[in-house]
């Protein structure tokens, strides 16, 4: 059995130069004096599919807006491919899915997926490309004259899913994009965005309330405790690809969702989907 890494080890072990998330004693104090991070540690490598699971308030969005220099951490070091957060955004080194799909309603599918490349002035041609390409890599191409309101709550995040890819970012951050969502539905895109982790080689990193989504999704799992923030433990998980349905069946799934669950319950975190 693969064992966790507590968050002391974690923080022995130092900066790993292979790895292309590096985050080394990262605080985080807002300006009314909550505490949202505290003495974070956490090294990813290229291709890994992260989850960050714990209570509501724990840092998980927290975290994934640190990284993504959305906000600025008041303590440590964040490393994104060797550069800065900020060095990584204007680089354009990550695409970012948020919890509702922000897509545009006057605009179609495609100028959606379309925009970001937009801003980025690539030529009309390789813009209307690329959005096509994405679309097809998930499963939209014959909606792409479609608007976003004439379509459902899955189609509008793989349409975000699919902007967010468009213009071939290194990282994928995800902050609970299918919290929203019925579950059957929930559980197809989930195995979509597993297809789409595996054909595109990106490197993601997905915040989750659900243990058995992040259980099912992920590579490893990041456990974090309530408000302040810490990061309690590190998970593998070793469950064989391709999963499929079946997957959330087998023994090696309820221990590993049994694991999770224990961990959450060390750090004091109960709010967690069964």
């Amino acid at each position: 059995m693969m064992q966790a890494n507590t968050a002391s080890e974690l923080s022995a072990k130092g900066s790993n130069p292979g790895a292309i998330v590096s985050v080394q004693g990262v605080s985080m104090v807002f300006q009314n004096g909550t505490v949202a991070l505290k003495d974070a540690n956490l090294e990813i490598a290229p291709g890994e599919f992260i989850s960050l699971i714990g209570p509501s308030g724990c840092g998980k969005t927290t975290l994934l807006r640190l990284l993504a220099d959305l906000i600025k951490p008041s303590a440590g070091t964040i490393r994104i491919g060797g550069k800065t957060p900020e060095e990584a955004r204007k680089s354009r080194a990550y695409g970012y899915v948020f919890q509702a799909p922000t897509l545009m309603e006057w605009r179609t599918v495609l100028s959606n997926v379309m925009l970001p490349l937009e801003v980025m002035n690539f030529p009309p041609p390789e813009r209307k490309a690329r959005a096509e390409q994405m679309l097809t890599l998930v499963g939209l191409e014959k909606f792409a004259r479609h608007y976003p309101w004439q379509l459902s709550g899955g189609m509008q995040q793989r349409v975000s899913i699919a902007r967010a890819l468009a213009f071939d970012p290194q990282l994928l951050f995800m902050d609970e994009p299918f919290g929203a969502l019925d579950e059957i539905t929930r559980e197809n895109l989930n195995l979509e965005l597993l297809r789409l982790w595996r054909e595109t080689g990106k490197t993601v990193i997905f915040v989750t309330h659900s243990i058995p989504e992040a259980v099912f999704l992920s590579t490893r799992i990041v456990v974090m405790t309530p408000r302040p923030g810490k990061i309690e433990t590190v998970i593998p998980v070793d469950l064989p690809q391709p999963r499929t349905f079946e997957t959330r069946e087998t023994a090696r799934f309820f221990e590993l969702a049994t694991e999770v669950r224990e961990a959450l319950r060390k750090g004091h975190g109960y709010e967690v989907t069964e």
